[in-house]
């Protein structure tokens, strides 16, 4: 399974930020995931490394550029997980990576599928990871909204392993890139079987990450990839 780091180790240090990408490399991530966002709605402006507008806002001074991010990324030689937050900027991106020769080592990820689309269009020695599902917050947390999205949840997981088997099939996608209240061994077994990968997130307790193990997942993406360390141990008791 694979270890990858949420907005590098946002739980050691703030996401999107070089002593964030350093606390996931000292704790041994495979990988590194981190969001990639425009200055503008449309698009247009300067890429940032930031999840929101308002993280974004609260470090506009020193929020690292794509650019400033990728130097930074590239050089540790580890797999990086290219979250992409909007359409829009999408050969910016492709000519960043490539500028770097780093193309083949990302998985460009996003919930917006006509930046999917695009980006296969653009680069397609590029991995694709469709992220699902496409919600900006959590209903699950929410008082009011909490019964309606169980119901939502249910569905989903009935729904869910045809489309995303379909997706890889035809070539669209890559890799599902799933939150855990989606993940089911129908899932896993159907993107698998399909040719794709799935990767987990965003998990931050220690017995959800060993269940996902358990299930096979291509990778499990934590805030805090300390959580791995005891997951190690036990395989190499193994």
């Amino acid at each position: 399974m694979r270890r990858v780091g949420h907005k590098g180790a946002g739980l050691i240090a703030p996401g999107n930020t070089i002593a964030s990408f350093e606390a996931a490399v000292a704790a041994g991530v495979d990988m590194i995931e981190f969001d990639v966002l425009p200055e503008n709605l449309d698009g247009t402006g300067e890429l940032f490394l930031a999840h929101d507008y308002t993280d974004l806002a609260a470090r506009r001074e020193t929020a690292l550029t794509l650019s400033e991010g990728l130097d930074h990324l590239c050089a540790t030689g580890l797999e990086l997980d290219v979250d992409l937050k909007l359409p829009g900027y999408e050969e910016r991106v492709v000519a960043e990576l490539r500028e770097r020769g780093y193309d083949r080592r990302v998985i460009v990820s996003t919930m917006e599928r006509p930046t999917l689309r695009r980006m296969r269009e653009l680069a397609p020695e590029i991995r694709l990871g469709w992220s699902v599902p496409r919600l900006r917050s959590n209903p699950l947390e929410s008082r009011l909204k909490k019964a309606p999205a169980f119901l939502a949840l249910q569905v989903a997981r009935r729904v869910l392993p045809g489309r995303a088997a379909r997706a890889i099939r035809a070539g669209a996608v890559d890799a599902l890139m799933a939150n855990y209240h989606l993940v089911t061994p129908a899932l896993v077994d159907a993107v698998l079987d399909a040719g794709g990968e799935i990767y987990v997130w965003t998990v931050d307790l220690g017995h959800r990450i060993e269940r996902l193990q358990r299930l096979g997942v291509t990778g499990v993406i934590t805030n805090d990839p300390r959580l791995f360390h005891p997951l190690m141990t036990q395989v190499a008791a193994e």
